[in-house]
């Protein structure tokens, strides 16, 4: 009835009109429940961007009496909207839906597929992470064979150039940060930059609790958006980029914001538990639009 009203006259149906024209019932509590979830992940990402609008404006030296006035609000509402709601940081991980890709392995004894636990805890903690930044989480995998769909919205992929052919060749479109390895040797990172190369501790001789790490966002392979991508010459490394972002996504964010980068992360662990006692930037943050 709804639908048919808008139609007749001449203006496009909401998508509540369209929903509610939906005859079968349980069809239609499908739809309104997905489109619930979407409408309050909507409004979440607008509480966060006018939040980093006014604190934006605020940084350039705007006053709060200033900024209500010109947006037609009052000074003690743009100070209520500049201190709570959703962290502006949260963008760091995109819009939306954020999907966790960590990969699968091939277990021989149980002959199955399986997930690390260094990799399954930087998955959890990572969507732990998005969570306490109020984005909605799903998580996926990349196939034991190595496929993976990167041409998604959202997506934050904990997985090195070994594993996936499509990371691989994700990995080679960084202007600065290079993946190699020599036959039967240690990965290893080479900053083209610079020219140093970075090890993973664990690979030298002699063998140190420490570990380097990949973090980067890089264009999707469709040219339509980006890939956040961590990955650890070891499992342990990635874990260590979890741990920087969960105690320092605000600078890293402040520095990037949504631009594609790149910079390598060195972790020290305790090799009992593999758990990160430091973590630092081991290169120079590299904005990939200014190389």
């Amino acid at each position: 009835m709804l639908l048919a009203v808008a139609e007749r006259r001449g203006r496009v149906p909401s998508e509540y009109e369209r929903i509610a024209a939906i005859d079968d019932p349980f069809a239609l509590l499908r739809a309104a429940t997905e489109r619930l979830a979407e409408a309050q992940q909507e409004v979440t990402d607008l509480a966060r961007l006018r939040r980093r609008v006014i604190q934006d404006l605020h940084a350039q030296g705007l006053s709060y009496a200033q900024i209500a006035k010109q947006a037609g609000l009052s000074r003690g509402r743009i100070h209520q909207i500049r201190h709570t709601g959703p962290a502006p940081e949260g963008e760091f991980f995109g819009s939306g839906t954020v999907t966790v890709v960590t990969p699968l392995r091939h277990d021989p004894e149980k002959n199955r597929a399986v997930v690390s636990l260094e990799d399954l805890n930087t998955g959890k903690r990572l969507e732990e992470l998005a969570r306490n930044l109020e984005l909605t989480v799903k998580d996926d995998h990349v196939s034991v064979s190595g496929e993976v769909d990167l041409n998604r919205s959202g997506l934050v992929v904990v997985c090195g150039p070994r594993m996936s052919r499509a990371i691989r060749e994700l990995y080679d479109t960084d202007p600065v940060l290079r993946w190699e390895r020599e036959d039967g040797g240690p990965w290893r990172i080479r900053d083209t930059r610079t020219g140093e190369v970075h090890y993973a501790g664990s690979d030298q001789n002699p063998p140190k609790p420490s570990d380097i790490a990949y973090l980067g966002r890089l264009s999707r392979p469709d040219g339509k958006g980006s890939v956040l991508v961590i990955a650890g010459v070891h499992p342990v490394g990635s874990l260590g980029v979890a741990h920087l972002l969960s105690t320092d996504i605000a600078t890293l964010w402040g520095q990037v914001g949504t631009d594609n980068f790149s910079v390598l992360v060195r972790t020290e662990y305790d090799p009992t538990t593999n758990e990160p006692t430091r973590t630092e930037l081991a290169t120079p943050l590299y904005r990939h639009d200014r190389e």
